[in-house]
């Protein structure tokens, strides 16, 4: 297949839909995106890449992150996470309150808020330097230097996050978080700020895309099994309460951010990634969701 010519076709197709949606203005730092940008990038196990749009431009990653967090969380102290954090989708919006008081202050899953801060408490405790070595690991996945945190979206996070502070302030009351509450909402806050391109995620991802070998990270090791374990994840819960709508179309793991970033992973073959900023009304990247569907369609190349 013509990969270069179909990415181009998805470029142009999804034009139409360049004027909806509307970028995530809650947190101040992020309404302040161009909201006309778009960038995907494609990178092949045998190390073949494609790309359009602005691929190579920086955005915060946001949520995304979250994967990234949890394969470190187990790679440090395997199955008993699950202790701490459940596996199943929310069906709730990614930062309820609601279902965390039903069921006790055991977060669903730990790519919704309640279940991210509950991991980040447990980096923190076993982390020397949490945001440093955080941000070393995330730099030896993309294998690059050039990544780094944005201070100021950090700063709009912490002043506009009140509802992270009372899920996190909850957690506790549940003892569910271990550290000082505002330790963990700042390295929470920091490593959702994280800039990356879509080229860096869709490095970043590749492992996950890669069931044959276990991965080395920062002297521990995911085994083979515990990706598949992350990929489920993403699959049944990369999207809220829009996770089901995402495996329809798309048909492929991956997690969104309210930085407009989309990364999917096709099991052997490629991870991709997407940048738009508009967001839809479940919070994920309108155009970033019509441009995996129109791969996986054109290439017919999903999980299902």
């Amino acid at each position: 297949m013509d990969f270069q010519q179909i990415l181009t076709e998805i470029h142009e197709e999804v034009q139409s839909f360049a004027g909806q949606g509307k970028v995530a203005d809650y947190i101040p730092e992020l309404g302040m995106v161009d909201p006309r940008k778009f960038g995907i990038y494609l990178t092949f196990l045998d190390g073949k890449t494609f790309s359009v749009g602005e691929s190579q431009e920086k955005f915060s990653i946001q949520s995304i992150v979250k994967v990234l967090a949890v394969g470190l969380a187990i790679s440090i102290i395997g199955k008993k996470i699950w202790k701490r954090v459940g596996v199943e989708p929310s069906g709730h919006p990614f930062n309820s309150l609601a279902l965390l008081e039903y069921e006790a202050g055991i977060p669903r899953n730990p790519l919704i808020n309640s279940g991210a801060l509950v991991v980040a408490d447990i980096l923190i405790s076993h982390l020397k330097n949490p945001q440093k070595d955080f941000l070393h690991f995330v730099r030896r996945m993309a294998k690059t230097e050039n990544i780094q945190y944005n201070k100021q979206v950090a700063a709009s996070e912490k002043d506009w996050g009140h509802r992270n502070a009372a899920i996190t302030n909850l957690l506790k009351s549940f003892g569910n978080i271990h550290n000082d509450i505002e330790d963990v909402l700042d390295f929470y806050f920091h490593i959702c700020s994280i800039e990356m391109t879509c080229r860096e995620l869709s490095q970043a991802f590749l492992p996950f895309a890669d069931h044959g070998r276990a991965l080395s990270i920062t002297g521990e090791f995911l085994t083979s099994s515990q990706i598949k374990r992350l990929n489920a994840l993403m699959q049944t819960c990369g999207f809220y309460d829009e996770a089901g709508e995402f495996t329809f179309k798309v048909g492929l793991p991956g997690k969104s951010g309210v930085g407009g970033g989309i990364v999917a992973v096709y099991p052997q073959e490629f991870s991709v990634a997407v940048w738009s900023p508009r967001l839809n009304k479940k919070g994920n990247s309108l155009m970033g969701m019509k441009a995996l569907e129109l791969l996986t369609t054109k290439t017919g190349m999903s999980i299902f």
